[in-house]
């Protein structure tokens, strides 16, 4: 693809979500399904499929992926709340270091199982009480996985006020498994973007625009009618 895409388009009045979105299809991190849906981790059914961990090969987009992180947290005023930056197992831990790098903080990155016994079962790094996490990680669905990284920080001392993701499904309900913490998560894309952007690209077949429109129309409906569960 090209790296200047994300840049270029924003600059010709494309919405910056939308601009995200036509990035992660051009970079190949979109995959739809017409036959057999998609089925997460948490037992969701979709019909497509995310996968960010392609932005890594591309240097210019996930410099400029990485800047509208960081812009969007300046903007939300949570920049100054940040002591540490943690990556989560495995796929955020790369977004991580650069955004450690970026705001010259400390990384320590969060197991999916703790191994061993002690402080750092979990939790990787110098970690102390009372510091101030923000969890980055490459996207979100149903928050389960988010719920697990957000526990061990919490059990390691720490307070998880944020959560980044490249990417948000805004699909599924997130609020019951991150309410012990109730982070602000911040994403740069949902579903819709990427519907949007692959309106305006007329490259995505319209069978699989009309499957993801009504998907998003009502997703735990939809989950329940292909398979997946429903609430």
């Amino acid at each position: 693809m090209n790296e200047g895409v994300f840049m270029h388009r924003h600059r010709n009045a494309l919405t910056l979500q939308k601009s995200v979105g036509r990035a992660l299809l051009e970079a190949g991190c979109v995959r739809f399904r017409g036959d057999e849906p998609f089925r997460l981790p948490s037992g969701w059914a979709s019909p497509v499929y995310i996968d960010c961990r392609r932005l890594i090969s591309y240097p210019a987009l996930r410099r400029a992926l990485l800047q509208r992180g960081l812009q969007l947290l300046r903007e939300r005023g949570r920049l100054q709340r940040i002591d540490v930056v943690a990556g989560a197992e495995s796929s955020g831990i790369a977004f991580a270091a650069w955004v450690a790098e970026a705001l010259d903080l400390p990384l320590v990155y969060v197991r999916k199982e703790a191994r061993g016994l002690g402080p750092a079962a979990q939790v990787v790094g110098d970690l102390r009480a009372g510091d101030r996490v923000l969890l980055v990680d490459d996207m979100m669905a149903a928050g389960r996985s988010k719920a697990n990284f957000c526990a061990a920080l919490s059990d390691a001392g720490a307070v998880v006020q944020d959560i980044l993701v490249l990417f948000d499904y805004g699909t599924f309900p997130t609020q019951a498994a991150l309410s012990r913490w109730r982070p602000d998560v911040h994403a740069l894309a949902t579903w819709r973007d990427i519907l949007d952007a692959a309106r305006d690209a007329r490259e995505v077949a319209a069978a699989h625009l009309a499957e993801l429109q009504a998907f998003l129309a009502d997703p735990p409906r939809w989950s329940g009618q292909h398979g997946g569960i429903a609430a």
